[in-house]
């Protein structure tokens, strides 16, 4: 895949890179290839949009000094997320009024930052298994992830050097890893969620994808609640990781777990301390049980929905909707319990070790060949259930060439710290 770089936010900010014009260069770039890529929901009328929103924009900050942190950075959204102006499907067939309110926060956010909306971005039904049309940019015979697809592959062809996505079980840090790009999912409602459409309210992230580390720590200063700069300045030595060993990372397949041993050689010849520890013992009871949670609570939301448009949902949401049925409240309320219980024990498992963070693959292997499915995110359930936050780094491609990444967790809150190790990490590991 050809090189698909930005320009920085600091040349966009200074008027180094012109900005009307790099809008065209964008659009001419998504024109001439998302018909095959299929990140972007269509929208006849994108490039004059866009063109009167980037004038607007130097119209309102004429003054270099005074431009706001995301000034001009183009943002693909998830659609899932409601933007004044675009209808909201959710990758359904259901009607798009179904789904009008307030324009999500933050989307809001970005762009009183300066960002501009690039568009809409492809997402699964509803945020769950049935794909969509996109496809990976490094091999368009193959998924991009999901259920973030749109938006993670957009942000690799090149298309926005950011995204919006969000995560229930694997939705941000699977496809980033499949796309060779970064992905971020915060701590549990570290990003506010109002006028977000939910999948499953316990677990519901959003989450971010970006070209580089330091694209997306700006954005996540801009976006995140109560963010502390003091807060992310680590120690001077380097971050001792934790790989959780046991039927968790049995999960990894051949050339996935390979290239995570290998990443894990190439951190200890830098100095990093790597400790093994015995974790996640009945693995196959927290997938059972996240996915039973997921269910009910997506059956909640769409109780009336599916009352009325029942013959327009997927064969997935289906069977989703009658296991949800299936769950009690008192398991309901046993299992978001547990949520709590699995965050204080990672956060133990760490303090006792001695490690700041955990490192895993950020899914099994490399994409899965074909667009039917869009892979596995067992690698992402146990930090989305705990609602720790997860970062996504590509180190390197597997023998079909394809994208392989390991994503690193913190402790809940240490969002920033997990973020400014990222920098210095993303160096050492990027592949």
């Amino acid at each position: 895949m050809p090189d698909r770089g930005f320009p920085s936010p600091a040349a966009l900010r200074s008027g180094e890179v012109d900005l009307v014009a790099h809008v065209q260069e964008v659009c001419d770039r998504i024109d001439a290839e998302d018909s095959l890529i299929q990140a972007l929901l269509p929208e006849p009328g994108r490039r004059p949009r866009l063109t009167r929103e980037a004038e607007a924009l130097l119209d309102r900050f004429p003054d270099p000094a005074q431009r706001p942190p995301l000034f001009g950075l183009l943002v693909g959204v998830k659609d899932f997320f409601r933007v004044d102006g675009f209808p909201t499907k959710a990758g359904s067939k259901l009607p798009a009024e179904l789904f009008e309110g307030m324009e999500s926060d933050v989307v809001t956010r970005l762009k009183r930052n300066g960002a501009l909306v690039a568009g809409k971005t492809v997402t699964t039904e509803f945020a769950y298994f049935q794909p969509g049309p996109t496809r990976n940019p490094h091999n368009t015979e193959h998924t991009p992830g999901g259920s973030s697809s749109g938006s993670a592959a957009g942000v690799a062809a090149g298309f926005f050097p950011l995204a919006l996505g969000t995560q229930t079980i694997g939705s941000v840090i699977r496809p980033a890893a499949f796309c060779g790009i970064i992905g971020f999912k915060p701590s549990y409602d570290r990003i506010d969620t109002a006028g977000m459409l939910f999948f499953s309210k316990s677990v519901d992230h959003a989450g971010l994808f970006s070209q580089d580390v330091a694209t997306m720590k700006l954005a996540c200063s801009a976006l995140l609640g109560s963010w502390d700069d003091s807060a992310g300045a680590p120690s001077d030595s380097l971050p001792a990781l934790a790989v959780p060993d046991g039927p968790y990372l049995e999960e990894a397949e051949e050339a996935g777990l390979q290239q995570f041993e290998e990443t894990l050689d190439r951190l200890a010849a830098e100095g990093f301390r790597v400790e093994r520890v015995p974790f996640f013992p009945n693995y196959a009871d927290l997938n059972v049980r996240h996915r039973r949670l997921t269910a009910v609570e997506v059956a909640e939301v769409h109780k009336d929905w599916y009352k009325a448009y029942s013959d327009r949902y997927s064969v997935h949401m289906h069977e989703i909707m009658e296991t949800g049925a299936t769950v009690t409240d008192e398991e309901r309320d046993g299992i978001r319990a547990d949520q709590l219980r699995l965050r204080h024990k990672m956060e133990e498992a760490l303090l006792t070790c001695g490690a700041d963070l955990w490192i895993a693959p950020a899914a099994p292997g490399p994409a899965p060949y074909g667009i039917h499915s869009t892979g596995n995110p067992i690698m992402n359930l146990p930090w989305t259930n705990a609602g720790v936050p997860a970062l996504a780094i590509p180190t390197g491609e597997a023998a079909n060439g394809l994208p392989l990444g390991v994503q690193f967790c913190a402790p809940f809150g240490a969002d920033e710290r997990l973020l400014a190790w990222g920098e210095a990490i993303e160096a050492l590991v990027r592949g």
